[in-house]
């Protein structure tokens, strides 16, 4: 009773805000939020040239939608990076969103929470949680939001392209006896976008930040193979957009390319683009016209898949 009263309140305040062309913003869950402990911690926004967000112990999603008139019907879940220590969330969240809107696609930026904050148990599963936990909240609202159910990506940069190639790997189709009506919905993306993924913890690729950051100090291999992506690629994995730097000196492009090589293994549609120059974090790129051109590319591939 208590999701059904959640979701009619979800549908009259997105549908009054649709109407008025406005964003908003939801809560991931609807009253306890599963895997936090009963301490309080004061969520942090530090301002410079990009914003940056960390100790975030309420989950959230903002909704950012096109005009209906030129809506494509695809969404895109956008997940900010930042080793799993901070949240990039304008660069690589809100102006994302914006962009994704002028070329009809719907923007969702996921606010995370961090496994290096001290309130949740499992820290290691509570990104993913929250990932997963996003796609499903954008299907059940997908009617509601103009949105086509079948259309709906996600979208990672740098460690948030390791938790959305994980959800691409790790999902499945919804439990449909659960008592919550959003978690009877399948949590498995449409496509992929990874812009200068981390996507492994084995030697050979590893980012040292982002796997403490997510895994601790000393991880068992169990829990470095599980959440090395390019091992649990499936035939059913989504189609998969990758863009990465030649000379990225913070995640290596090796990155890309090994997730690549395991998609094609399992036949999956998949289109790979390695940069001559942009390093690490460039976002749009909007300050080298060189690198920007990634967008283009992006929006051809999305309106590719479209099509199919």
């Amino acid at each position: 009773m208590k999701t059904i009263k959640y979701l009619l309140a979800v549908v009259l305040v997105t549908n009054y805000l649709f109407a008025k062309g406005q964003d908003f913003v939801l809560p991931l869950y609807n009253g306890t939020i599963p895997n936090n402990l009963a301490m309080e911690v004061d969520e942090k926004v530090t301002v410079s040239d990009i914003t940056l967000i960390s100790n975030v112990s309420e989950p959230l999603i903002s909704v950012y939608l096109p005009s209906k008139r030129f809506a494509t019907g695809q969404a895109v879940i956008i997940c900010p990076g930042g080793g799993y220590w901070v949240l990039a969330h304008d660069l690589e969240g809100t102006d994302i969103a914006k962009y994704l809107n002028s070329i009809g696609v719907a923007g969702i930026v996921l606010k995370y929470r961090l496994p290096t904050t001290k309130n949740t148990k499992d820290s290691h599963d509570v990104p993913l949680m929250d990932a997963q936990r996003a796609v499903r909240l954008v299907r059940a609202n997908a009617a509601n939001w103009n949105i086509d159910s079948t259309k709906i990506g996600i979208m990672g940069f740098s460690a948030g392209g390791h938790l959305a190639s994980t959800v691409g790997t790790h999902f499945d189709y919804g439990n449909k006896t659960s008592s919550d009506l959003i978690e009877r919905e399948s949590c498995r993306p449409d496509f992929m976008v990874l812009v200068y993924p981390v996507i492994s913890f084995v030697e050979e690729f590893n980012h040292a930040g982002s796997k403490e950051g997510l895994l601790g100090k000393n991880p068992s291999k169990k829990l470095i193979d599980f959440f090395s992506n390019e091992l649990h690629v499936q035939k059913d994995s989504p189609p998969t957009f990758l863009i990465h730097a030649d000379n990225d000196k913070g995640v290596s492009p090796l990155n890309s390319i090994g997730f690549y090589k395991a998609l094609k293994q399992k036949n999956v549609p998949v289109e790979l683009h390695i940069l001559s120059e942009g390093d690490h974090g460039f976002g749009l790129g909007l300050s080298d016209p060189h690198v920007s051109q990634w967008t283009n590319s992006l929006r051809f591939w999305l309106e590719s898949i479209n099509r199919k």
